[in-house]
């Protein structure tokens, strides 16, 4: 089985960018949300994600929102390095549908998860995104609390489109969590980080050590 994808979020350093594409993980996330300590500037996102395409040119820019408004169209053009959005508001899945034509991205939909009733919810973007990404539902906070998801709400799902599992996964837990789910990609934040927007680049590598092992990298595509 090959290993399930990988993603580092909230960036604000175009050289640990690169450092950390370097390192063979799969994509990149920079945060467009004012509110959070990681939120990076529209004007430095390009280059952040050149900086990103030089370290591994497949790896893939993903810009994280949440219920953004038309005014923000501009900001989701590719054109500004990204490939993907990931929006983390309350985004239906006609609202996704929407981003992704106009703006020719690819859409995960981040869906933060209070009770196990809420995976229930997933197989509502199954025709209009990419992907759903899991995360813990925190009150007032949208994502990199480092926040766990109770394992038993997890058994025996199998939601029948990819998937991503964030919220607490780090070196220490990311074999575990690998092993239990099979998710198809685990997105981490918090746990790699010195200060927020700050990564460890050797919590990264011992991270892409666990995930990756010693699989030859491939092309960074979602797949289950």
């Amino acid at each position: 089985m090959s290993p399930p994808l990988l993603k580092i979020c909230g960036l604000r350093q175009p050289a640990q960018a690169q450092a950390v594409a370097g390192l063979g993980v799969d994509a990149v996330g920079v945060i467009a949300v004012p509110s959070s300590p990681r939120w990076l500037a529209p004007d430095q996102r390009l280059v952040l994600f050149q900086a990103m395409a030089a370290g591994r040119p497949d790896c893939r820019g993903v810009l994280v929102l949440a219920d953004p408004g038309d005014e923000l169209i501009g900001q989701m053009d590719p054109a500004h390095g990204h490939q993907v959005l990931q929006l983390h508001g309350q985004e239906s899945p006609a609202r996704c549908r929407e981003l992704a034509a106009r703006t020719g991205c690819k859409i995960w939909k981040a869906l933060r998860i209070r009770g196990p009733e809420d995976l229930d919810r997933v197989q509502e973007y199954g025709d209009a995104v990419e992907a759903v990404l899991l995360d813990a539902w925190v009150p007032d906070q949208l994502g990199g609390s480092g926040r766990q998801i109770p394992t038993a709400w997890l058994e025996g799902f199998r939601p029948g489109l990819p998937w991503w599992l964030a919220g607490g996964v780090g070196p220490a837990n990311a074999a575990d969590l690998i092993a239990s789910f099979h998710p198809c990609g685990l997105d981490v934040s918090s746990a790699v980080e010195r200060a927020p927007g700050d990564k460890d680049l050797d919590l990264v590598r011992a991270l892409v050590q666990v995930v990756k092992g010693g699989v030859a990298l491939g092309k960074s595509e979602l797949r289950c």
